[in-house]
């Protein structure tokens, strides 16, 4: 009879463990492998990338993690791509093959996001693209790949929307324009579009010089933009060689009418504590800034700032909607299947919590790019609380009584 008993009692617990009861119930976990530079060139994006997503995940764990999955929680897993884009497909591949993820997000380098969507692609596991810029990325027909951040063809588009409005505001005539910009593909994929815009917009390009983002010394880049005297200097740098090039341009007395960034190193926070008053009056075409107009943007931003010591970037704030996004879609989905998460992800109409963009709402398209997705321009000045970053464009994005220094003063 005891015997029977402990045979008995065996079953139940079998039976329990699959029927997920009592204590043997093993809780769901949503694996999400995040392939980022967290060394090398790109390192302080990365881990701008990474703290946002921590603390975004951290909010939805809290508040009860998916519910459809019976309160699965969400647990995130890294790898550093080192900028490389052979150590990304590997790392997509591990994730996929040897950790079973559910999902991958990454890379920021647009050289690692392209083949690394491409291995997930392939495997058919949902990769979501925070922020990577290269158009190319939803070009190729795939149904895996949804990305957040605008492309690279609408930075550089309002960019150029940007000194037209400026232009007919204040009524200085900008003719001449210079590209400088790092030579991976974010930089060469902008400047492409720079040479297509230039001649739509009637400009003479003088300069169109690309480098090496690990370069110690760009003092040959910066004689060759003093001699080509651009109205406008168009950038495409990394948080080094940013630092690098405004610092040499102030130390040679290179100041064109306009100076322009790109986002990335110009966004960076080490830039203006770097920089001084080397970076005063430059502008720089963001998809946020801290100051921006949205509900809940100053309150995530403040608790960024008091976790992580600075101001949130759009890098940072396209990841943290990134996570908002992809809870969303396994909420929908209720499920952990791969076609069914890939589903929700092209059905997302996201307007909820997390959302502190300047746009009203998540909607991809048939390419799996974010259809809402915009931007503004900052300008870099000290207007009595130290050196900060003020949004002017669009100009009903403006900050309130902030007037725009345009032309920059010449040196």
């Amino acid at each position: 009879m005891k015997k029977l008993t402990m045979i008995v009692t065996m079953c139940a617990m079998v039976l329990a463990m699959h029927l997920g009861l009592g204590t043997a119930h093993a809780e769901t976990v949503v694996k999400v492998g995040n392939i980022l530079p967290l060394s090398g060139p790109s390192a302080s994006v990365g881990q701008q990338g990474k703290q946002a997503r921590e603390m975004a995940i951290e909010e939805i764990n809290e508040a009860g993690g998916i519910k459809s999955l019976g309160g699965a929680k969400i647990e995130l897993l890294y790898a550093d791509s080192k900028s490389d884009p052979n150590v990304g497909v590997t790392e997509a591949e591990r994730f996929i093959n040897t950790e079973k993820v559910n999902v991958i997000t990454g890379a920021w380098n647009s050289g690692v996001t392209y083949p690394s969507t491409a291995v997930a692609e392939r495997y058919g596991v949902p990769y979501i693209v925070p922020v990577s810029v290269r158009d190319t990325i939803t070009e190729r027909g795939f149904k895996y790949v949804f990305r957040i951040a605008a492309k690279d063809s609408w930075w550089t588009r309002d960019q150029f929307a940007f000194l037209d409005d400026m232009q007919k505001e204040f009524g200085d005539e900008l003719k001449t324009v210079a590209f400088v910009y790092e030579n991976g593909d974010w930089g060469t994929g902008f400047a492409a579009q720079w040479v297509e815009l230039a001649k739509e917009h009637g400009y003479e390009v003088v300069l169109n010089e690309p480098y090496p983002s690990s370069a110690t010394d760009l003092t040959p880049v910066v004689n060759k933009i003093r001699r080509a005297r651009p109205d406008v200097l168009m950038l495409v740098s990394n948080a080094a060689d940013a630092i690098l090039l405004t610092n040499t341009l102030a130390d040679y007395k290179v100041s064109p009418k306009v100076i322009i960034g790109s986002g990335g190193g110009h966004a960076d926070p080490t830039f203006l504590s770097a920089t001084g008053d080397n970076a005063k009056y430059v502008f720089d075409i963001v998809e946020w800034e801290a100051d921006v107009n949205k509900p809940g943007a100053k309150e995530v931003n403040a608790k960024y700032k008091e976790r992580y010591g600075t101001n949130m970037t759009g890098e940072a704030v396209d990841a943290y909607v990134a996570m908002y996004v992809m809870a969303d879609a396994l909420e929908r989905a209720g499920s952990l299947e791969p076609t069914a998460i890939r589903d929700a992800l092209a059905a997302t109409e996201y307007s909820g919590e997390g959302l502190i963009t300047t746009y009203d709402s998540v909607k991809f398209d048939e390419t799996g790019q974010n259809e809402n997705a915009a931007l503004a321009v900052v300008q870099i000045n000290d207007i009595g609380n130290g050196l900060e970053r003020i949004t002017v464009w669009p100009k009903n994005a403006r900050r309130e009584g902030y007037t725009p220094v345009f032309p920059m003063p010449q040196k």
